[in-house]
């Protein structure tokens, strides 16, 4: 039997053994567990050697920083002592953060999916000294964990052909899925999108706002790349009823208690059906990936509400989650060890806080109640209407956001993410399009070249870094194809040349080391020269975020209309590729094709390009042609032969012109804002 990884061991496997290895790594949710008793490791060839040489098996614990039910088992387990022994004496014991190590933890979570039925974090596998799992779940009480490290290590002892069987089996059905994506198939068409759009809505919560995925309607996640979808829809079709339920979920969100209604930033996801308590953490891809979605709102109907929402997210990114001109990846849901305990609170807090009457008027408006809508009498703040007065309400908020900065406040991850910093740079150039807001775009362009400048080693993107100091690990196809796009962003906002350079140098790499040989359109999440682990992941299905392939097909879609003549051709047909390999998943699983159908919506529109020969610093056309394009259009200005789309397209008359291209048909100049909107088909 041939192993998946053959490790190499810089040193010996017992110089590792008794040592818990966590307090050099970059991850600071490693870096919580560098004082447990258990002899922790990072994932390296070393550790699954040890497991060799020790004839033991591996206990695989994956989590994140930001994760309530992780630090449950880390107080209740890894921080004691007698599970630590039964863990050091049975085991080499190997912890991974999922957000730096999403190859990892793909993998293995496929495993937890196919042997449990469900997953999530903590996940708790174990594995072969050559990784192939046998046994695995989530979290486990110490009563249970203790009996379950009892029964592994028995039998492994005594029933070893059993787990190779078990293993081999587990290990052959994750290959077969992993191959189980066809790739090929017809070119995305309109009819093919507005029978996703159609699937979608019918799941719609036309009550709760949201879409439903079991009977109970709960728990509730925030549906950011279908909100991108359906306003997508719209400005293609001028049908309301996309709108209109993009209107209804972003409504319901923005007034619940999943968003903050003190200082902005959306919460995780919602335990209940109608947004009012959420699961606390924040974490930066929600609120980059929701950014654009109610920028794109804001733009295209100027809602206050949507304007006042995405002006406060997008200085929560900048205010919260900011740090060395990037942002980083969470807060926590926990503060002092009590989910949430930062956030909720009780009439007579609001009391303490506002004095009697200013009291009152808060626990109406923000629906605190005596009995509260979370623990202990507790409530978390709603805003299901509009304040009357609004001086009042600015006074009220300030004040009890000054007195919630005294209470124990939720621990950051500091960890900066390649991929999720790519989407908060897209977000925040386009919501400084939406808002008329340069200091978005400013920060948006200080992150990216912060990230350009230190993720990029030796010409190779890597995933993280903390505190300035760059990880290891290998940037996957979601890293390169985030950055991509927020740099080809970029450089529609600002002519700046380096960031479509920077932008065609990562989708070069993607193309050469992340492309299936075998099968045009399917990608790989791993390049082909990165770590060899038990299966090469390639998940091609939205989740969270948008997968590697459907941020790809996007990058490739934009590069193919702005890189230089010679290479636009490349990957104008890989993006063709792509997007016709996902036409299975937007005809059956639409809901797991959010941006899958973002991205075929706009190419379907060709995709719009609207190039300005202009005056690119003070051109009133080239702003009103940004206000005015659809989601996943193109926009470049300056003068005649700056840019591709700009090659012998110069003003006409000494008048600014907009030039309106769908794919390679063009139409006759405008000059004007109202000649551009009759183009486009939308309303000045």
């Amino acid at each position: 039997m041939s192993s998946p990884v053959t490790p190499k061991a810089s040193v010996s496997p017992a110089d590792l053994s008794g040592q818990n290895t966590l307090a050099a790594a970059t991850s600071p949710y490693l870096r919580q567990h560098a004082d447990n008793p258990v002899h922790w490791q990072q994932w390296t060839p070393e550790a699954l050697a040890e497991a060799a040489s020790r004839d033991v098996p591996i206990l695989l614990s994956i989590g994140y920083a930001a994760c309530h039910w992780c630090h449950v088992m880390a107080h209740e387990s890894f921080e004691d002592e007698q599970v630590a022994a039964a863990m050091n004496d049975g085991f080499v014991n190997i912890k991974v953060d999922r957000e730096e190590r999403p190859d990892i933890d793909a993998v293995y979570m496929n495993a937890t999916v196919a042997l449990t039925g469900q997953g999530g974090w903590p996940m708790t596998c174990f594995l072969t000294p050559d990784g192939r799992p046998f046994f695995c779940g989530t979290y486990y009480p110490k009563t249970n964990f203790l009996q379950l490290l009892a029964a592994v290590s028995d039998t492994w002892r005594t029933r070893r052909s059993e787990v190779e069987e078990a293993s081999d089996n587990i290990a052959g059905e994750l290959r077969s899925m992993a191959s189980s994506f066809p790739g090929g198939g017809p070119p995305v068409d309109p009819a093919l999108c507005d029978h996703a759009i159609a699937a979608i809505l019918q799941s719609e919560d036309p009550v709760n706002g949201g879409f439903i995925t079991n009977q109970s309607g709960a728990p509730k996640f925030p549906p950011s790349a279908l909100l991108e979808a359906l306003l997508r829809s719209h400005e293609r079709t001028g049908d309301a009823v996309p709108l209109e339920a993009v209107e209804r979920t972003c409504t319901a969100m923005a007034r619940g208690g999943i968003y903050d209604q003190l200082a902005g930033g959306f919460a995780r996801y919602s335990v209940d059906e109608s947004w009012v308590v959420p699961h606390f953490e924040k974490m930066l891809y929600d609120n980059a990936l929701l950014l654009r979605a109610y920028a794109h709102w804001a733009r295209r109907t100027s809602n206050p509400l949507a304007r006042r929402i995405a002006g406060e997210t997008a200085v929560f990114l900048i205010d919260d989650l900011g740090a060395d001109g990037m942002f980083t990846s969470s807060l926590d849901a926990d503060s002092d060890g009590r989910e949430g305990l930062t956030y909720v609170w009780t009439s007579a807090e609001l009391r303490d806080v506002l004095g009697r009457e200013d009291g009152r008027w808060a626990a109406e408006l923000f629906h605190v109640t005596d009995d509260g809508t979370f623990e202990h009498g507790s409530s978390v703040l709603q805003l299901l209407h509009d304040p009357d007065d609004g001086q009042r309400f600015d006074r009220v908020r300030t004040a009890l956001l000054a007195a919630r900065h005294m209470r124990p406040q939720p621990g950051r991850d500091d960890k900066v993410v390649t991929a999720w910093n790519g989407l908060a740079i897209t977000a925040l150039a386009e919501a400084a399009v939406a808002l008329d807001e340069p200091e978005f775009l400013f920060a948006a362009t200080q992150c990216a070249q912060s990230i350009v400048d230190l993720h990029i080693v030796d010409g190779r993107l890597r995933r993280a870094s903390l505190g300035g100091r760059v990880g290891e690990s290998a940037g996957i196809l979601e890293d390169h194809a985030a950055l991509a796009t927020g740099l080809l962003t970029l450089y529609q906002l600002t002519g700046e040349a380096s960031w479509l350079r920077a932008a065609t140098s990562l989708l070069d790499i993607v193309l050469e080391h992340f492309a299936d040989a075998q099968t045009a359109g399917r990608w790989f999440d791993t390049a082909d020269d990165a770590e060899a682990l038990m299966v090469r992941p390639a998940d091609p299905l939205d989740g969270a975020t948008p997968s590697g392939a459907s941020l790809i097909a996007e990058a490739l879609l934009l590069a193919a209309h702005l890189a230089p003549v010679q290479r636009a051709d490349v990957y104008a047909s890989a993006a063709e590729a792509t997007l016709a390999g996902a036409a299975p998943i937007l005809a059956r699983l639409a809901r797991s094709g959010g941006h899958w159908l973002a991205v075929a919506e706009a190419a379907v529109r060709g995709p719009i390009q609207i190039a300005v020969a202009c005056d690119p610093v003070a051109s009133e056309l080239l702003a009103s042609a940004r206000t005015l394009a659809p989601g996943g259009a193109i926009v470049v200005g300056g003068p005649v032969n700056s840019s591709e789309l700009l090659a012998d397209r110069d003003r006409v008359g000494g008048t600014d012109a907009a030039y309106v291209c769908r794919g390679r048909t063009c139409d006759l100049p405008v000059t004007t804002a109202a000649d551009l909107a009759a183009a486009l088909g939308v309303s000045v």
